[in-house]
């Protein structure tokens, strides 16, 4: 008989595999590994990430990965911007490959009418390999062939048929730069894999972080097709699950699945943070009224392992506020716990102590 999951099951799995459920003695990179890449359309997010799954960490370790190339800024799942280690990204590109240009055809196919996709990246990817530019720098640059087409949808476009990444300064804590693009290939210094991997391993990992999980999930998250066959390749390694709906849940064979009842102390999670986003049915973590949040770019707090409030930062001259607006009523003993954590995000954010307020929505 099939073991039955809680939603609150899910929940404590979902906090211990994002690293949630206490800070982990973990390197920043080997945290990236594991949470296979961290969302990045927002260049500093990351960092309170990091900041809220690991101990000890500081912006200088992600900074030091950005500029050693180890860790690079580029489109993969759901054609969204993803931190990601240099090997993944060199691994995973031509897997997400087709699923990135169906996804740019399917909003730009308007805006780009006689464009030969094949003759646009031809034409850009030497301005990006040249130098690193921005995409509508380049969108402009070979706009003389195009000339009723925007420059800005011709850069859109390039950013799907040409594997780019993003490159520092952009997404250095501290600054504030342009989105300049060069190819992985000319940033990493080596090919891309002349055919696309299995997405075999990529299930797995994803599993192994966001587990226990419905293939409607896997699918979601990833925005690939063609799964049905990698998960009935990889079923005789997989343990299975329901939900409390009847969904057939897939699992990694040593996933972690902690009591239900054990604590998880209040958290600060970034915008378009995965352990939200990760999934097709999301109630595991936020309940589906405010299901409209998590892709607004809200930056959410946890309480009890579950979206409680929306948080914001404000300064006044060298004075920090942290601004919690709540979801829900908080009692005193969560408001009190979140306070404490939401002191330390300010010194994190601003190195000195802040004001911690609570507001309802």
């Amino acid at each position: 008989m099939t073991t039955t999951l809680s939603t609150r099951d899910l929940n404590r799995a979902l906090m211990a595999r994002q690293l949630l459920l206490d800070r982990r003695e973990m390197s920043a990179l080997g945290a990236i590994e594991h949470l296979v890449g961290m969302q990045g359309e927002e260049p500093h997010e990351p960092y309170v990430s990091l900041w809220s799954r690991l101990q000890r960490f500081q912006p200088d370790e992600l900074v030091e990965l950005l500029q050693g190339r180890r860790v690079v800024r580029t489109l993969l799942m759901r054609r969204t911007l993803h931190l990601v280690t240099a090997g993944d990204a060199l691994t995973w590109r031509p897997l997400h490959q087709p699923m990135l240009e169906t996804r740019a055809m399917g909003t730009l196919r308007r805006s780009l009418p006689g464009v030969d996709l094949a003759q646009l990246a031809a034409a850009g990817r030497p301005f990006f390999e040249e130098r690193p530019r921005t995409l509508p720098e380049v969108g402009r640059a070979v706009g003389e062939r195009w000339p009723h087409v925007a420059p800005r949808d011709l850069g859109d476009a390039l950013s799907s048929f040409v594997a780019l990444v993003q490159v520092p300064p952009r997404g250095i804590w501290g600054e504030t730069a342009p989105a300049r693009n060069t190819t992985i290939e000319a940033w990493l210094g080596t090919s891309l894999a002349d055919s696309p991997p299995p997405a075999d391993d990529l299930v797995l990992r994803y599993l192994a972080a966001y587990g226990p999980a419905a293939s409607a999930d896997v699918r979601s998250w990833s925005g690939l097709s063609g799964l049905p066959a990698v998960i009935a390749r990889l079923r005789p390694r997989l343990r299975t699950f329901r939900d409390e709906r009847g969904r057939e849940l897939l699992d990694t064979p040593d996933g972690l699945l902690p009591p239900s009842d054990v604590p998880v102390p209040p958290r600060f999670l970034p915008a378009f943070d995965n352990a939200v986003l990760g999934f097709d049915d999301r109630t595991r973590i936020i309940d589906d009224s405010n299901r409209g949040l998590s892709v607004a770019g809200a930056r959410f707090l946890l309480v009890d392992g579950r979206v409680a409030g929306t948080w914001q930062v404000a300064r006044n001259g060298d004075v920090a506020a942290l601004r919690v607006t709540e979801l829900s009523n908080l009692a005193t003993r969560d408001r009190d716990a979140v306070v404490v954590e939401g002191e330390q995000l300010l010194r994190f954010l601003s190195g000195t102590p802040g004001r911690v307020g609570f507001v309802r929505s």
